[in-house]
């Protein structure tokens, strides 16, 4: 071994790139999670709220809402220096679910950000990601105002089984939702791992 060599000298390190969902009912934060931590500007396809769409666009608990995530919301975090996730956030509207299948293929793991005041917005995501197979962790967005319940309590209300990860997060703070995006890719590696040993045996 050659101690002293100048760290110039090291070769570059290849990261190793992952894909990771944020999905979770309309107005619960997935464009704002994506945006609090992502190292590039944000790519959003966001559009206003219209007239037209009240009749499909249920804002019960988010009036002041006016703009809603058309396509996806797309960022990026390097986690470790050889460790990059590509962050995108999915339509939360009923009638743009069509592009989750789009935007699943590939995907490590996902993220589903829970409102406790609209609890049931999130079941869709839960049920998406358990039918597919793709690993995923719950989050909880801690709106201000909102009740905070203990994480037992949720979990139950969610029936999630005691394997999913459950964090309570603050979609504007980096740091929590860094915690979260972490907790999604040990969840995600440890499935992977245990799928690999039960094939060996």
């Amino acid at each position: 071994m050659v101690f002293g060599r100048s760290s110039r000298n090291k070769r570059p390190v290849e990261p190793v790139t992952l894909k990771i969902l944020v999905a979770g009912g309309f107005g619960v934060g997935k464009t704002t999670l994506v945006g609090a931590v992502s190292e590039i500007r944000p790519l959003r396809t966001e559009e206003a709220l219209t007239e037209a769409g009240r009749p499909v666009d249920d804002i019960a608990g988010v009036e002041s809402k006016n703009t809603t995530t058309v396509a996806m919301d797309f960022g990026r975090i390097t986690l470790r220096e050889d460790l990059v996730l590509y962050l995108f956030g999915t339509p939360g509207q009923d009638r743009f679910w069509f592009l989750w299948d789009e935007l699943a293929q590939g995907a490590l793991g996902a993220v589903v950000l829970a409102d406790t005041r609209r609890l049931e917005d999130c079941f869709a995501g839960i049920d998406y990601f358990e039918r597919r197979g793709i690993p995923f962790a719950v989050a909880v967005n801690c709106f201000e105002g909102a009740d905070r319940y203990p994480a037992p309590t949720v979990r139950a209300a969610l029936d999630l089984d005691e394997g999913v990860p459950l964090l309570l997060c603050d979609a504007r703070d980096r740091e929590t939702v860094k915690e979260v995006l972490i907790a999604v890719v040990e969840h995600a590696l440890a499935r992977s791992a245990d799928r690999r040993q039960k094939a060996s045996t």
